[in-house]
């Protein structure tokens, strides 16, 4: 092959072609897994196609369908004739081999698609734009290539090796239940019905404004970071990063915020922030406050932090309704509406989780509906989020919209928070008791503070119809920032 010549074996080509041919039961694998640009050569890439035609037409792939589909397309002679179509089943007596052959062709396919990204990187990179553009474009063109070889197929169960598998993952549960164990939240009545967040599940946590859905994700980034020792990123759209470590280290070291913003702290929770702090700066945490984030920057910056740390646990995105989706959906045209562009981030947000191997928790807002427990129906601006998410997750805390009679009367108690599992794909759903010290910023099981496990009463649902008016985002309705 000369050196100017993309990569290419004409001979692999055209025995795998032949194979098709004369060998009906590797039709299907063969014609379902290779592509039309998988061939350098015009003549091949025009009898694959035509063999494809007269598969998907549900005719047998021989040498007379093959001519004839050519010859009504007008393309027999472009592609080598009715002798070009003879010889390939000629020139290969038994299909054998046919891996092998498939195995060179796929291989020199992809040297060629790397190549051609290749210079299209070089043609991005010359033309003076944005660096983190062209990084991004170079990331997204290698990517496409090395997922397109990710592609799985149908396959039986006649072997048994995934039933063999699930069996197995059944047995080591039984002897350990602790076995296939996700990662822990801190919060022990969540991590039982969850059994800890399960690796690649998108984690939707939804609240009304003011609620503390930052704090409880943060809490939970608190204790895989800080406590077990892990990796995340948290991609903080509408708070700065200054305020995210503010948090983090009142909630960690039990500080009053409100004091530590007033320079009234005492010695010892001076000593606690210290502790804190250099818990914090020790940590594999890492946060980004850039707004207006793509899950397709998301998955870019993670990919960059796991081959730079070599190490990702867990993504915190806050939150899904101050994101941009991609410019275009998927069929190159814009979205019509935010619906459409709210359901094209949660499914890239789903599709993520599952390429990174790690949960996701990305909040969203809900409706403005103040005398009732949180639905699924109330999730803001899109269905899609309900139905790409994993888990759903609200939080409810009536002491926030509890008249000042109400909390003396003792009907709703302050602090007191319900944690409700609205969906659960792979568990059971449930309600877990939480208590809310707000001037720390955190969530707290119910027991460690020897409180009542009694469930807080709700307020009685509204008139049928009642529908107030929608928060705007980032609108908190107690005026204390999420």
């Amino acid at each position: 092959m000369a050196n100017n010549q993309m990569p290419h074996n004409l001979e692999a080509e055209a025995a795998i072609l032949g194979c098709i041919i004369i060998d009906g039961d590797i039709q299907s694998e063969l014609l379902e897994t290779l592509k039309e640009d998988d061939f350098y050569q015009e003549s091949n890439r025009l009898v694959y196609e035509a063999m494809k035609k007269v598969y998907g037409a549900r005719k047998p792939v021989d040498v007379v369908t093959l001519t004839d589909m050519l010859e009504r397309e007008g393309m027999l002679e472009r592609a080598g004739g009715l002798q070009r179509i003879t010889e390939l089943a000629e020139v290969t007596p038994s299909s054998a081999n046919y891996r092998q052959y498939f195995e060179i062709v796929r291989r020199d396919a992809i040297r060629r698609s790397l190549i051609r990204a290749a210079k299209g990187i070089i043609e991005v990179s010359t033309e003076g734009g944005e660096a983190r553009d062209a990084v991004a474009y170079a990331e997204k063109q290698v990517y496409d290539i090395s997922k397109r070889e990710d592609n799985s197929q149908l396959a039986g169960l006649s072997d048994g090796v995934v039933i063999r598998q699930v069996l197995g993952k059944f047995e080591d549960i039984q002897s350990d239940p602790n076995a296939y164990r996700g990662l822990e939240t801190g919060f022990k009545h969540l991590d039982r019905i969850t059994n800890g967040l399960q690796k690649s599940d998108l984690i939707v946590l939804a609240a009304r404004p003011g609620m503390g859905k930052t704090s409880l994700a943060m809490n939970i980034v608190e204790n895989v970071c800080l406590n077990k020792g892990k990796t995340a990123a948290v991609f903080s759209l509408e708070m700065p990063r200054s305020q995210i470590v503010q948090r983090l280290l009142c909630a960690h070291a039990n500080v009053s915020m409100e004091k530590a913003l007033s320079g009234k702290l005492a010695q010892k929770e001076w000593k606690n922030l210290m502790i804190a702090s250099d818990k914090l700066q020790r940590s594999n945490l890492f946060i980004d406050d850039s707004s207006r984030v793509t899950p397709a920057e998301i998955l870019s910056k993670c990919r960059r932090l796991y081959a730079s740390v070599g190490s990702l646990d867990l993504v915190m995105i806050d939150y899904i309704q101050l994101m941009g989706g991609a410019n275009t959906n998927a069929k190159g045209g814009s979205f019509e509406n935010r619906q459409q562009e709210i359901a094209s981030i949660t499914r890239d947000l789903k599709i993520m989780a599952k390429e990174l191997d790690v949960p996701v928790i990305a909040l969203s807002q809900l409706r403005r509906i103040q005398t009732k427990e949180p639905q699924l129906s109330d999730l803001r601006e899109s269905g899609a989020i309900e139905q790409d998410a994993d888990i759903v997750m609200f939080i409810s805390r009536p002491d926030v919209t509890a008249s000042p009679e109400e909390l003396a009367k003792k009907t709703v108690v302050k602090g007191a928070a319900e944690l409700i599992l609205a969906k659960h794909r792979n568990g059971s759903l449930g309600r877990i008791q939480l208590r809310f010290i707000g001037e720390s910023t955190k969530f707290v099981d119910v027991e460690d503070q020897n409180l009542s496990e009694e469930e807080p009463e709700h307020y009685v649902a509204p008139p049928e119809g009642y529908e107030p008016e929608d928060a705007f985002p980032g609108e908190s309705d107690t005026g204390i920032p999420e």
